[in-house]
């Protein structure tokens, strides 16, 4: 009867953590797929925004909480800026990201052309592509070095078995692999999709 309470602590720890590791893996996902989201592909996208902050108020602000973002075409972005005051601001904010872009100001409505990408531009925003891909891929190792730790100090503290320890280490290499695809799926299609002309 004892064995099968410290069984049922063993499980419960065991999906804690594969919940948890497994939940990070996913957040690291999600914020790798917003990075690659904000490298435009030639194409107009309120997304591409998304990574520009905006000097309002004493504070950095992404741009979509001091205004509209529009897609009046394909090749166009507007912002239209709720404060007049922080116009400017939007302006230089656009002006001074990487993303090569050259807003017109017209009062609190600002146009964004978006330029055709050149060869060279294009190849440059793979490169960041495969830097987002690269950080993103690291910070899923780290996640699952902690996860082989806390498997290590419930093996340590006799919580689990050694075949425990090898099945749980296994699991998590598996999430770990599983990950991976995902950071390089998602990275191949931006690959080519920033590729296409």
């Amino acid at each position: 009867m004892h064995d099968n309470k410290t069984k049922g602590v063993k499980m419960t720890d065991y999906n804690t953590l594969k919940a948890d590791t497994q939940s990070r893996m996913e957040k690291t996902i999600e914020a790798m797929k917003n990075d690659l989201a904000g490298l435009r592909a030639g194409r107009a996208h309120a997304s591409l925004l998304d990574g520009v902050m905006v000097e309002a108020y004493g504070n950095l602000t992404p741009i979509s909480q001091v205004g509209t973002i529009g897609v009046p075409d394909a090749r166009t972005l507007s912002v239209s800026v709720w404060d007049k005051g922080l116009a400017k601001s939007v302006e230089k904010a656009l002006r001074e990201s990487d993303l090569g872009l050259n807003p017109m100001s017209d009062g609190q409505m600002i146009r964004i052309p978006i330029p055709p990408l050149s060869e060279e531009r294009r190849r440059e925003l793979v490169k960041i592509a495969g830097k987002y891909t690269e950080q993103g891929k690291v910070a899923i190792r780290n996640i699952r070095r902690d996860a082989m730790d806390e498997v290590k100090k419930m093996k340590k503290d006799a919580l689990i078995s050694e075949d425990e320890e090898k099945r749980y280490n296994n699991d998590i290499q598996k999430w770990t692999d599983d990950a991976i695809k995902k950071a390089d799926d998602l990275y191949a299609s931006k690959e080519k999709d920033i590729m296409q002309v």
